[in-house]
C-alpha cells in the first residue's frame, strides 16, 4: 500500500529534476504550506513578507538542491521542511518588490488571503512556532483526508450520508442520533450503524495513508500519527 510514497520518491531522486520526483514535491508543497506560513506569521513577519518568504522558499525547494541534503535515516517531510525553511529564513532578505516574490516562481494553490484569515482566527496562544507549525500540519492532514473521503462519497453520489455521518467520525456532541439518521435515509438501524463503522474504517485508512505519503519509512506512520494527534490536542 504504501511502497512508493511520494517522499521516499521524492528522496530516492536525490533532489535530481526527476519529472516523478518533481511532481510529488510540488503536490507535497502545496499540500502543506500553510503551517509554513503559520510558522513564518508566529515569528513575528507581516502577511506581505510571510506570502514573500513562504513562495520565496518554496521555489528554493523546487529548482534548488535542497532534497539531497535531507537525512535519510529521519525521513518526515514535515521534519524536513520546517528544518530548511529555519534555515532560510536565517539566511533570507526582505524583498520590496513584489515582482520578485517566489523568485517569480508562484504556487498557484497559495491562497495568502485564506491563510491570513486562518491565521487570525487561531485562539490566541503563547506557544512556541515550532509547536504551532506541528498543530497546523497536523490539522492539514486531518482537512486533506476528510476531504478526500468527501470526494469518494460525492463520486458515488451518497454526499447526503456523508454530511450526516460525519459527525460520528470524531464524536461531535451534536450529532444526530444512529435512528433519526436511520428514518431519513430508509435504512434499519443497523445498516445506518453498519454505514458509520465503513465511514470510520475507510477515513482511518485515508488518514494513514495520506501520512504515510509524508514519510520514506511506512513502519513510522503509527509513530508519525501519535505525534500529530498530540499537538492537536495540546
Amino acid at each position: 500500500m504504501f511502497a512508493t510514497t511520494r517522499w521516499s520518491l521524492v528522496q530516492a531522486a536525490g533532489g535530481e529534476r526527476e519529472t516523478p520526483a518533481r511532481e510529488a514535491l510540488g503536490t507535497l508543497c502545496e499540500t502543506y504550506w500553510f503551517p509554513l506560513y503559520a510558522f513564518a506569521r508566529h515569528r513575528g513577519l507581516s502577511p506581505e513578507q510571510a506570502e514573500d518568504r513562504t513562495q520565496s522558499f518554496f521555489a528554493f525547494v523546487l529548482e534548488g538542491n535542497v532534497i539531497s541534503r535531507a537525512d535519510r535515516q529521519r525521513g518526515r517531510f514535515r521534519s524536513f521542511l520546517l528544518r530548511s525553511l529555519q534555515n532560510f529564513l536565517m539566511s533570507e532578505q526582505r524583498h520590496d518588490d513584489a515582482q520578485k516574490r517566489g523568485g517569480g516562481r508562484v504556487i498557484q494553490s497559495l491562497d495568502v488571503t485564506q491563510a491570513e484569515s486562518r491565521y487570525v482566527h487561531e485562539p490566541t496562544s503563547h506557544e512556541t512556532p515550532e509547536r504551532l507549525f506541528d498543530r497546523q500540519w497536523a490539522l492539514t492532514i486531518l482537512q486533506t483526508t476528510l476531504d478526500k473521503l468527501r470526494a469518494e462519497y460525492r463520486a458515488e453520489s451518497r454526499s447526503d450520508l456523508c454530511e450526516s455521518l460525519e459527525p460520528h467520525l470524531h464524536g461531535d456532541e451534536n450529532r444526530l442520533p444512529y435512528v433519526e439518521l436511520a428514518a431519513r435515509f430508509g435504512l434499519s438501524d443497523e445498516a445506518i450503524k453498519s454505514a458509520a463503522h465503513r465511514m470510520r474504517r475507510r477515513y482511518r485508512e485515508l488518514l494513514r495513508a495520506e501520512v504515510a505519503e509524508t514519510l520514506t519509512d511506512p513502519s513510522d506512520v503509527d509513530d508519525e500519527l501519535r505525534s500529530l494527534m498530540e499537538a492537536v490536542a495540546t
